[in-house]
C-alpha cells in the first residue's frame, strides 16, 4: 500500500490533492445542474470565457480571481445581449463569444515576455503550484456553491425539468438561471489553478455524466459525481507521479475515460441480459 501514499509524501503534492479535491466538489455540484439542463456547450464556452480576464490580471499584476470574475460577468452579459438583440440562436452567440474570448486572452498574453509559460499555466493549470491561500479561497467558494445549491434546490430542479413549469410555479426561472451562471463562474474561478481553464470542463462535466449512468435521483447523482470527481483527482495525481505526466491533464482525463468504461459495461450487461429476458418472455 506504500505506493498509494508515496505520491503525497511531499507538501506540494498534498496541497495539490486538497486543491484538486475542493475543485472537484465545486465542479461536480455545479456540473450536475449543467448536465441535467443540457448546458455542456455553454459550460465549455464559459470556461474559455474567463481566459482574457485571467490574462489581463497577469499583465496588470492583479489577482487572477478578480480577472476571472470580471471576464465571467462580461461573458454572461454579452450572451444575453446577443440573444436579445439579434435573431441568432443561443449556440451561435455562445460559439462566437467562445472563440472571441479565448483569442482575446491569447492576444493579451502575447504581450508578455513569459508568454509561453503564462499561457500554459492559465490554459492547463498548475496543480503542483497550489498554495494554502488558494485552498482557503477554494473553501470559501465551495461553501458559497453548496449553500446556494441547497437554498435554491427546488427552483434549480424544476428549471432543469421545465422552464415554463418553473415560471407557472412562481420560481423565477430567469433569476434562477442567472444564479446558476454565477455558480458556474465560481466553480471555474475556484478550479482553474488546479486544472486550468481548458481542462476544468473534464471535472465540470465528466463526473456528473458518469453518475447519470449509475443513479437516477438528483441527490444521489450529486453525491456520486462528487465521489467520482474527488477519486479522479486522487487517481490522476497518483498516475501522474509514477508516469511523469501532467497532473492537471491526467486528473481531467480520468472521468472521461471512466464514462466510456461505464457506458461500455452497460452495453455488455444489456447484451447478456437481453436474451435471457426474451427467453423468459
Amino acid at each position: 500500500m506504500e505506493w498509494l501514499v508515496e505520491p503525497f509524501s511531499f507538501g506540494f503534492q498534498q496541497r495539490a490533492l486538497m486543491g484538486g479535491a475542493l475543485a472537484a466538489l465545486m465542479t461536480s455540484t455545479v456540473g450536475t445542474w449543467i448536465v441535467l439542463r443540457g448546458m455542456s456547450f455553454f459550460g465549455d464556452a464559459f470556461v474559455h470565457g474567463v481566459v482574457p480576464g485571467v490574462a489581463a490580471a497577469f499583465v496588470l499584476g492583479q489577482s487572477p480571481l478578480l480577472g476571472a470574475a470580471f471576464a465571467a460577468l462580461v461573458m454572461v452579459i454579452a450572451i444575453e445581449w446577443v440573444q436579445r438583440r439579434t435573431p441568432l440562436g443561443v449556440d451561435t452567440s455562445i460559439g462566437l463569444l467562445f472563440v472571441g474570448m479565448l483569442a482575446l486572452g491569447v492576444v493579451i498574453l502575447s504581450r508578455l515576455d513569459s508568454y509561453a509559460g503564462s499561457l500554459t499555466s492559465i490554459l492547463f493549470g498548475d496543480a503542483l503550484g497550489v498554495s494554502w491561500s488558494d485552498i482557503t479561497g477554494q473553501l470559501v467558494l465551495l461553501a458559497i456553491v453548496l449553500a446556494v445549491s441547497l437554498v435554491l434546490y427546488r427552483p434549480l430542479v424544476v428549471l432543469s425539468v421545465n422552464r415554463d413549469k418553473a415560471h407557472l410555479l412562481g420560481l423565477h426561472p430567469r433569476t434562477t438561471h442567472a444564479i446558476l451562471l454565477a455558480l458556474i463562474a465560481l466553480a471555474i474561478i475556484g478550479s482553474y489553478q488546479s486544472v486550468g481553464t481548458l481542462l476544468v470542463l473534464g471535472l465540470l462535466i465528466g463526473p456528473p455524466a458518469v453518475a447519470s449512468l449509475l443513479v437516477r435521483t438528483i441527490p444521489r447523482l450529486m453525491v456520486v459525481a462528487a465521489l467520482i470527481g474527488v477519486g479522479s483527482v486522487w487517481l490522476g495525481l497518483t498516475l501522474s507521479f509514477y508516469l511523469g505526466t501532467a497532473g492537471s491533464a491526467t486528473m481531467a482525463l480520468i472521468p472521461v475515460v471512466l464514462f466510456f468504461l461505464v457506458m461500455g459495461a452497460r452495453e455488455v450487461i444489456g447484451l447478456v441480459t437481453r436474451p435471457r429476458a426474451e427467453v423468459n418472455a
